[in-house]
């Protein structure tokens, strides 16, 4: 008795559907999962292209710095970002240490690819800037400086 119950025709048809159940909402779920974490990325990368500004700003703001050496500051904070991505444009220009009374620093250009092997896709960052009125201080004795 106990064998003919175990084997009924009915049960013996639905013995995969339990996997094909589960291939199709895996299949979904999984797609929903990368396309969340692909998105949380895109998001930190904006996150640090507006700080790279903002960074990058306050040392060309409160530092006798070079452009150079404000551009490998910021990229401390962005590594993908490159000379050609970032602009630091000073008020009246050109300026030197007592006339200048702004600084604006921005970064265009900048394309992050997505992860996913299936969807290679890439997207544009849209552009960041920061731009802050100029300070003097002395950029020998600021830690921010070093």
């Amino acid at each position: 008795m106990r064998r003919s119950m175990r084997f009924l025709p009915g049960r013996r048809r639905e013995r995969g559907a339990v996997v094909v159940e589960f291939a199709l909402i895996a299949i979904v779920f999984f797609s929903l999962l990368l396309g969340i974490m692909e998105f949380g990325r895109l998001l930190f990368t904006w996150n640090s292209a507006a700080e790279a500004t903002r960074w990058g700003a306050r040392l060309a703001v409160v530092c006798d710095l070079g452009d150079a050496t404000i551009k490998d500051k910021m990229r401390l904070i962005m590594p993908q970002l490159q000379d050609s991505n970032i602009v630091i444009a000073y008020t009246p220009d050109p300026c030197d240490e007592t006339n200048c009374q702004s600084v604006a620093v921005s970064v265009t250009g900048v394309s992050i690819t997505t992860m996913i092997p299936i969807l290679n896709v890439t997207l544009p960052i849209p552009p960041f800037s920061t731009s802050l009125p100029r300070e003097s201080m002395s950029s020998t004795d600021n830690p921010v400086c070093t």
